[in-house]
């Protein structure tokens, strides 16, 4: 929330592609003085204006939303991105109980939209990046909501998760909080629920890998969560 008061925080990490949730529809930013972003290209998708899902551009960069676009996938964004690397992104603030994903056989917006955009993930290389809200420590044996069966449809696609892939550790068993639930406290409770995943060729091109700390992201108030930031 009030990104409007980040930008300059965003804008250290000195990003091609931001992907941001919880954040105002880029109009509201422009109101707020926020010319830095919203000068840039961007998308968003939400039904509060206040607080949605949006996609920023920089450095030549320019971002458009793949047709068609299935809005009732809470939130998940399909979008071109073009400029001096070509690719697909898919930006992702999943909702799970809160889009009302309560039973076993339900798959959730997230897993839907793998096969919804499978057209699309497979027409170049995606990204997928962002809030899931998951993560295998909350897996229950069977349900199609689960993070392992996301991971694996994606794997199964020669897709996979660059935290992973630059630290080697297990699904399920990360060291590095993204997010300080609750508190927002370093010793409160914390979850590994923001990822990143990439083609497997890519993975093997990472220049630079960082999860910013909580000193900088959480303890002077900017927010819960922390940024997941790659050079590829």
């Amino acid at each position: 929330m009030a990104l409007h008061r980040k930008a300059d925080a965003l804008l250290s990490e000195r990003p091609d592609i931001a992907v941001i949730s919880e954040c105002a529809h880029p109009e509201i930013l422009a109101k707020r003085g926020d010319t830095a972003l919203s000068g840039c290209s961007a998308l968003w998708m939400g039904t509060n204006p206040n607080k949605g899902l949006g996609v920023f551009a920089f450095n030549g960069y320019e971002v458009t939303r793949f047709e068609p676009f299935y809005p009732t996938l809470r939130f998940v964004l399909p979008v071109r991105v073009d400029g001096p690397r070509a690719f697909n992104l898919i930006a992702v603030w999943a909702q799970n109980a809160s889009a009302g994903v309560t039973r076993k056989h339900q798959s959730g917006p997230l897993r839907r939209a793998f096969s919804k955009y499978r057209d699309f993930m497979k027409s170049g290389p995606t990204v997928i990046g962002g809030d899931w809200n998951s993560n295998k420590i909350w897996d229950k044996p069977g349900w199609r909501i689960n993070h392992m069966a996301k991971v694996d449809i994606l794997e199964g696609m020669g897709i996979g998760s660059a935290y992973h892939a630059v630290t080697g550790e297990p699904q399920g068993e990360e060291r590095t909080p993204t997010h300080y639930w609750r508190d927002r406290k370093i010793d409160g409770p914390t979850y590994h629920i923001d990822f990143v995943f990439a083609p497997d060729a890519w993975l093997e091109e990472i220049r630079d890998f960082s999860v910013g700390t909580f000193d900088d992201w959480v303890g002077n108030g900017l927010s819960d969560h922390v940024p997941i930031t790659i050079e590829f």
